[in-house]
């Protein structure tokens, strides 16, 4: 009894320990101060980002087998206007053209996943591993590091095999687990004498919500209240078991670090005066980042979603919560298993509190009991749900530096898309968007964060999930209409380019400076676009001449769309020439 008494005072005291050392995030100071002028620290890496299923093509050849995305892509009305990743930027077959875009824009670093079923098709390794899929990630590696590019790899960006999806219901199932494990060792045994920053899992929230949940991502399940737990709960389990297997088995030879990229969008109080929205704006935050950064770093889930989930649990009538439960031995093997903490951020929401009955159904979004609201004034580019809010990806990087003891941090994506008819190369919005989010970034970095590098996202357009094609989030335009799918410049590379050779914002004259010189040069780029689509669309002209089978459907996509287009660009391209003269 006595030494039961003695354990129980020592957790105590460690527990006390412990909540005195983390600092509290002081939610009721918002410096939203003006632009500041100043440089990153030395050695700070500038990179770009993409995805295997998102840019690679390729989806049936030289062995690769079939992802959950190949299926869900291919099922009519899951995805915008039936658009599938069949083919997307054809980046399996343009290796040595990405690479020469991104020594154009001086990176330090490339971030790409690698895709599963294109190295083990069926995801079980006693199956087969498909060497032609090997052999690619080797090249593309082995040439990003002859060009001094370092390679940042995620192994696991959404594109899990069918096979498992079939088998075993996927993230649903705890064998997943063991079947991750094997993958990443066979890709640590494979590349880790060159590879030396690992990410076990991209935006596993939007795997566990968007696939498990809501059911808009693939595999397309709609098991509300319960899908989406049950998934994270063994995503961050596998995680953890990935991270043991590369520190026993491969860190002392290999001398890499394994990390988790993380989203979270920014919950701002919408009264920073008002306790109960101040708590709704946490709440917001822990059920989205804290869901698995907590368990990372501290042992367990969020202490708000035990108690919410638990008490909606409750008030439903079930037995127990439906939010898992880790014991005290996966607690600990859990916690501590990251060398770097990947944080992908774009935008932000005002949080208020709202109250939803127990009668309107089980769901992660129910649960948090909070409504999300956005300003009118915020800038809108084009995406529904990504406005541009600065200020937003400060408190969040102070946020983790306060809840998570100032993890060394890599921001594993952040840009902004456009929803466009026509093409438009010069994107000024995206360079507005990357010179306010870099320098907030740089504040927060003054502020005592530990960033220590940038990932734009993303190097090209590409498929964008359930948008299909009509989002582009590329810093180089991607003609998907053009099988040879070509790259173009848009004026943020120029932009994104400077701020690199520059290692931040020098002063305000250089820095003015820098966006009338990025629009000067895609004038050029949007002549030479229009131009070629002017060739395609003649190309298409004569193909339909000779198909009189082809329907009117098809007539307006292939012609009446690019020759709108190639107006909107000509137009624009005469347009800027006569500011330009008048200028001069």
């Amino acid at each position: 009894m006595l030494t039961r008494c003695v354990l129980g005072a020592s957790h105590m005291l460690v527990l006390v320990l412990c909540l005195s050392a983390a600092e509290d995030f002081d939610w009721t100071k918002n410096d939203r101060g003006s632009f500041y002028y100043g440089t990153f620290p030395t050695g700070f890496s500038w990179g770009a980002g993409s995805s295997a299923y998102q840019t690679e093509g390729a989806w049936d050849r030289d062995g690769k087998g079939m992802s959950i995305w190949d299926v869900f892509s291919h099922k009519k009305g899951k995805i915008f206007l039936n658009d599938t990743g069949d083919s997307s930027c054809e980046g399996y077959y343009k290796v040595k053209d990405d690479i020469s875009l991104m020594k154009e824009l001086k990176l330090n670093h490339y971030r790409f996943s690698v895709s599963w079923p294109r190295i083990m098709p069926t995801g079980i390794k006693s199956d087969h591993v498909n060497e032609k899929g090997i052999k690619y990630y080797e090249d593309l590696i082995n040439l990003l590091l002859e060009n001094k590019i370092t390679p940042i790899v995620t192994l696991y960006h959404w594109d899990l095999p069918q096979v498992l999806q079939e088998k075993y219901g996927g993230w649903q199932n705890i064998s997943m687990v063991n079947y991750f494990n094997d993958f990443a060792s066979l890709c640590f045994e494979r590349f880790g004498n060159r590879v030396k920053y690992w990410i076990t899992f991209n935006n596993p929230w939007s795997v566990a919500v968007e696939g498990y949940e809501t059911g808009e991502h693939a595999p397309g399940m709609r098991l509300k209240g319960t899908g989406a737990y049950k998934a994270a709960h063994h995503i961050i389990k596998a995680h953890a078991k990935v991270w043991h297997t590369y520190d026993t088995q491969w860190r002392n030879k290999q001398k890499g670090l394994v990390g988790i990229s993380l989203s979270g969008d920014w919950g701002e109080p919408v009264d920073i005066t008002n306790q109960k929205d101040i708590e709704a704006a946490e709440r917001y935050v822990q059920f989205y980042l804290g869901w698995f950064a907590t368990p990372i770093f501290h042992g367990d889930y969020p202490q708000v979603m035990k108690d919410y989930i638990g008490k909606k649990s409750a008030q439903q009538g079930l037995g127990s919560s439906r939010l898992p439960t880790f014991s005290s031995q996966e607690k600990s093997y859990i916690k501590g298993t990251c060398d770097f903490l990947g944080i992908g951020h774009f935008t932000t929401r005002y949080i208020t509190q709202k109250n939803f009955p127990s009668n309107r159904g089980n769901s992660y979004f129910t649960d948090r009991d909070l409504a999300e609201l956005v300003d009118p004034r915020w800038p809108d580019p084009g995406s529904e749900w990504l406005y541009s809010v600065p200020w937003g990806f400060r408190r969040l990087l102070n946020f983790v530096k306060t809840q998570y003891g100032n993890p060394m941090i890599y921001v594993t994506e952040n840009g902004v898309s456009e929803k466009m008819l026509c093409t438009e190369l010069c994107d000024d919005w995206r360079i507005q968007y990357l010179k306010d989010y870099i320098n907030e970034m740089l504040k927060a970095i003054k502020d005592g964060v530990n960033v220590k590098g940038y990932t734009a996202w993303s190097l090209l357009d590409k498929f964008e999930w359930d948008e299909g094609y009509s989002e582009r989030f590329g810093l180089y335009y991607v003609d998907f209409r053009n099988k040879n799918k070509p790259r173009y410049p848009k004026a943020s590379v120029q932009y994104y380019k400077r701020i690199i050779s520059s290692n931040g914002f020098p002063n305000q004259r250089e820095v003015e400076n820098w966006k009338r010189k990025a629009t000067e040069t895609c004038s050029s780029s949007n002549q030479l676009l229009a131009a070629e689509e002017q060739r395609s669309t003649a190309a298409n002209i004569l193909r339909l001449i000779h198909d009189p089978l082809t329907s009117h459907m098809e007539m307006v996509t292939e012609i009446v769309v690019p020759t709108v287009c190639t107006l909107c660009i000509l137009l624009s391209a005469v347009f800027l020439m006569f500011l330009l003269r008048r200028r001069n």
